[in-house]
């Protein structure tokens, strides 16, 4: 038996025992108050009823409860499972400069202390990698072959110091070619990564990384130092600080040579260089230079997984806790015969009891209850209980996806997406197929119910990726590439429909356009006919105004010279007026004859009395009658009407 708390065992030392001493102060407390106010001799007569027994029970159901709670916390775990795990990851060696130009206190707290903080940062964001450790001066040794055991590459980096390699220099060469000696055959990607001064005493670096490209190994170097440089400094055996000097007995002082090290990193074909400048340096190598590389997979390995047993000691707490609730103080001898009932549990307390031992069977919410419901097709209730058991283990990808399957099988869509993709976060590369695979399924389902055509080809578009790399994964499964070719199909006629759609759109929009043209040249015409009708009108009134001025210009010419010709010729115009038409003959004979006696009658009628009119001269009457004839012939221009401005408010089209 094993415990995931362990540390909480500690509390058995000190709760219990306190708790047992707690009790007892307070019994003798009591009990020598009891003596303080009752005399001695009537003490037994007073207490005949109560049950010391009893009291010591309850108090030890207290301390058992308070035990198997601590236990409970400790979470005690007994029995497990083999699981099959497969990580996929970079094969990383990290090469470390242990020269004595690695003391330089340029940077704090010197440059071979950040370089071992540096490994460690690594270490950090390399989760799922295996990483090797090679220290390197004059010489190069492999510290750490390649290894997922993070222990072990912590020790190594910590174990690292100026004197790991007692031959002095720096020969980066060797530390390159001893990196190769690492890796495995037949990998794809071999990551080195080196921290160093960049002082290299040894030719033969530039040659040796060039080398390593040719075997596909990506060679990433971290600058630690500055090119300023430092005077190193040493501790001799007396703990007493001098300067490192040269064989001629002159102070030392190294310089970070980042030349030589951009080139090193140059010769691979994805390596660069980077300078050590805080905590971010190792994160932007890891994001921009490592992470974007296939990864490959690691051989699986059989791993323990412990079942939880917390559940027990758990449920034996609240049993104790009942059972001190309901046992009683006093005797059962004391019971009288008038009142049997006064000692009896009350049955709302027992009922209360049972229900408390049932609560933690109810509400424990265990991942082997919910799969019972899933199994007996109750995905609701499944669902619940596997939330519940979230609650608890937030982090296991397992729960992730059942909860998704329960979520799936309700048609909540949206909470299986959510499960689905939390349980991609687990390193089981089968676990990691098969919710692939569902979030196809689910991504599917989720665009056959929107109505919305993009947003529906969006979600299959994203089924349909999820599709792939569940084949990705596993090329043999048969369903993945089913669903991948029918979800395929399916969306290029989705996207057909879509093109056919919108080409009936754009064809709708255009025989609008010309119909609106159309409508509008219609009315242009119309308009324009009309325009035109009413010019040719005006013209006609107007030559029908000027032909009617020149016969009303020409009478009067006509009047004037005949007035002319009688005054000159009197018998003129009786010749005149035998050669006139007809009609002009009858206007002359209603006209008045003149006569040497004037006509009394016909003057009050025709014109002024006593006067006598002239042939061809009309009478005031005859005038009047003439100007009402010409008004009548007139004619009446009809009033033109005002156009109308043209509405602007019509469809707008939608580019």
């Amino acid at each position: 038996m094993s415990f995931g708390n362990v540390h909480m065992l500690w509390f058995l030392l000190v709760i219990p025992p306190g708790l047992f001493a707690f009790y007892w102060w307070a019994w003798q407390k009591r009990q020598a108050l009891m003596r303080q106010f009752i005399q001695a001799r009537l003490l037994p007569a007073l207490t005949i009823g109560l049950s010391p027994g009893k009291q010591k029970l309850r108090f030890a159901c207290v301390l058992a409860a308070v035990v198997c709670l601590i236990v409970a916390l400790a979470r005690p775990q007994w029995g497990f499972t083999w699981e099959e795990v497969k990580q996929r990851g970079l094969d990383i060696v990290v090469a470390i400069d242990t020269s004595k130009s690695m003391l330089a206190q340029d940077i704090t707290p010197n440059r071979l202390g950040r370089a071992k903080l540096a490994a460690l940062d690594l270490m950090r964001l390399a989760k799922s990698d295996r990483l090797g450790l090679v220290a390197f001066a004059g010489g190069a040794f492999l510290q750490c072959p390649l290894t997922i055991d993070d222990s072990a590459f912590r020790q190594s980096i910590e174990a690292l110091d100026v004197n790991t390699i007692p031959q002095g220099g720096t020969a980066l060469a060797e530390a390159i070619e001893t990196a190769q000696t690492a890796f495995k055959e037949g990998d794809n990607h071999k990551i080195l990564v080196i921290l160093t001064d960049g002082e290299d005493h040894d030719s033969g670096a530039l040659e040796a990384a060039k080398k390593a490209a040719d075997t596909d190994t990506q060679i990433f170097t971290i600058g630690i130092g500055t090119p300023e440089g430092e005077l190193l400094q040493i501790k001799d055996a007396k703990g007493r600080t001098d300067y490192v000097r040269d064989e001629q007995g002159n102070v030392v002082k190294s310089h970070l040579n980042e030349t030589l090290l951009r080139q090193i990193a140059g010769a691979t074909a994805h390596g660069f260089y980077l300078p050590l400048r805080g905590a971010q340096t190792m994160e932007n190598l890891y994001t921009q230079g490592l992470a974007p590389l296939p990864k490959s997979e690691s051989g699986e390995k059989l791993m323990r997984r412990y079942h939880e047993r917390y559940h027990w000691p758990l449920a034996l707490a609240i049993l104790f806790l009942i059972v001190e609730m309901i046992i009683p103080e006093k005797r059962r001898s004391t019971r009288s015969a008038a009142n049997p009932q006064a000692n009896r549990i009350p049955k709302p307390a027992l009922a209360a009891a049972l229900v408390m031992i049932a609560l933690p069977f109810s509400a424990c919410g265990s991942p082997s209850s919910a799969l019972r419901e899933y199994r007996a097709g109750k995905y609701e209730e499944a669902l619940k209980q596997y939330e519940q058991a979230l609650e608890k283990q937030k982090d296991d990808p397992r729960l992730h996806f059942n909860a998704g399957a329960a979520a799936y099988q309700t048609h909540k869509y949206d909470e299986a997406l959510k499960q689905f993709n939390e349980s991609l976060n687990s390193p089981d590369l089968k676990l990691q197929e098969q919710a692939y695979y569902n979030l196809g399924n689910t991504l599917f389902n989720l665009g056959q119910t929107n109505p919305d055509p993009s947003q529906r080809s969006k979600s299959w578009e994203e089924s349909l990726q999820n599709f792939e790399n569940t084949m990705k994964l596993n090329p043999q499964d048969a369903d993945a590439k089913y669903n991948h070719d029918l979800v395929k199909k399916m969306l290029e006629e989705l996207k057909k429909q879509q093109q056919q759609q919108k080409q009936q759109d754009k064809d709708k929009d255009k025989k609008d356009d010309q119909k609106q043209d159309k409508d509008q040249q219609t009315k242009d015409d119309k308009n324009k006919d009309q325009q035109n009708k009413d010019q040719q009108q005006k013209q006609d009134d107007q030559k029908k105004d000027d032909q009617s001025k020149a016969d009303q210009n020409k009478s009067d010419q006509n009047k004037d010279q005949a007035k002319q010709d009688q005054k000159k010729d009197p018998d003129k115009k009786d010749e005149q007026a035998k050669n006139q038409p007809d009609d002009k003959k009858d206007q002359d004979q209603q006209k008045p004859q003149p006569s040497g006696k004037p006509d009394d009658k016909s003057d009050e009628q025709n014109g002024e009395p006593g006067r006598t009119y002239a042939a061809g001269e009309m009478t005031p009457q005859q005038a009047k009658q003439l100007l009402d004839a010409q008004k009548g012939e007139e004619m009446v221009m009809p009033i033109k009407p005002e156009l109308k401005k043209r509405a602007q408010n019509g469809p707008v089209k939608d580019w």
